[in-house]
């Protein structure tokens, strides 16, 4: 696998606005990149790449997974992000929760981020359903205390049913990402990043998010959103980019964005 290049970056801050366009912004990206390194020949074994790495000749490359990115998004946002499987959209929100450092830019984040990055991010697939709300909530930043006062309304919101109490690793992906969802939205989040999760719920599931997204956004809660469906962007989003090797290629108004990101996929 590439291993991050780690450069100094400039500290994060959590008070005092930078200078931005927007009006009251809660996210600042400046001259964001993430650049891994990654052998430039196939190794089909670890042990072959070990005895070439002692011998020195495994040969590098530099992989730019984003690069030179600057995006500012103000509070109450529904950003959408769209691109190609490959084009970067993980990596960018993974800067955007903090959970990777990029190798060269600027990362300003105002509020507390509830990220959705992947199914089963935060779960572990051997503790019962139950028992992973606990866990994931814990690791949002809650009390095992508020989380037994909100557990009937999460698992209402999920309908795991009689699953509740199984191991993770017998739930279905639909059922996976229903239940992280339901975590993760049931307290009003300051900064909400959703990964293609709604994608694998049924349509009555998908409704039911898309609404209580909408009466998030109404309280000021800003949503990264990152879909395949064209439709979703269209029905949800405020603002919306696409990302293609790293780069931003549109930036903008959504029917702009949407429409040249169309256009991209028939050449």
């Amino acid at each position: 696998m590439p291993v991050p290049m780690n450069s100094p970056i400039e500290p994060e801050l959590h008070t005092n606005n930078p200078a931005s366009g927007i009006a009251d912004p809660v996210v600042l990206l400046e001259n964001i990149s993430v650049r891994y390194r990654a052998p430039q020949q196939r190794l089909g074994t670890f042990k072959e790449y070990a005895i070439r790495r002692l011998l020195r000749r495994v040969q590098f490359g530099d992989f730019y997974a984003l690069r030179d990115l600057n995006l500012e998004v103000g509070m109450g946002e529904v950003f959408g992000i769209v691109g190609r499987n490959g084009a970067g959209k993980s990596t960018l929100l993974k800067v955007i929760s903090r959970v990777l450092v990029p190798t060269r830019g600027r990362v300003w984040v105002k509020g507390r981020v509830s990220p959705l990055l992947e199914l089963g991010a935060g779960f572990h697939p051997e503790l019962t359903g139950r028992e992973n709300v606990f866990l994931n909530g814990t690791l949002l930043g809650h009390s095992a205390h508020t989380i037994e006062q909100h557990l009937e309304e999460i698992l209402e919101f999920a309908e795991i049913g009689a699953f509740i109490d199984a191991p993770l690793r017998t739930y279905s992906s639909g059922m996976v990402g229903r239940l992280g969802f339901a975590v993760a939205t049931t307290w009003i989040p300051e900064i909400l990043i959703i990964d293609e999760v709604l994608s694998v719920g049924d349509e009555a599931f998908r409704a039911k998010c898309e609404a209580r997204m909408q009466r998030f956004q109404s309280s000021g809660t800003t949503i990264f959103l990152v879909t395949h469906t064209m439709q979703t962007i269209e029905k949800l989003c405020s603002r919306a980019a696409w990302l293609e090797h790293g780069s931003f290629r549109a930036l903008g108004d959504v029917p702009d964005v949407v429409s040249a990101y169309r256009a991209g996929l028939r050449k």
